[in-house]
């Protein structure tokens, strides 16, 4: 699994830093991504079902959010 950490960073940095981070990855594969900006619980799925990303995971500690995400063939 991948690791991007976006902690303070505020839209649309953390999808274009996830984006970026994806086009390096293969079909399948995972990326975990921490944030800090309540507005990537909606951005980063809207992005991902866009793109055929998928979430397979969102949590939420504190002032963090975390996702993973499984790399799709779009």
């Amino acid at each position: 699994m991948e690791y991007l950490d976006a902690k303070r960073l505020l839209c649309p940095m953390p999808v274009i830093k996830a984006q970026n981070k994806i086009k390096t990855m293969e079909v399948g594969a995972k990326l975990e991504v921490i944030c800090t900006d309540p507005g990537t619980l909606h951005d980063i799925p809207a992005w991902c079902k866009i793109n055929g990303h998928k979430v397979l995971e969102t949590h939420e500690e504190k002032f963090e959010i975390k996702f993973i995400i499984e790399v799709g063939d779009k």
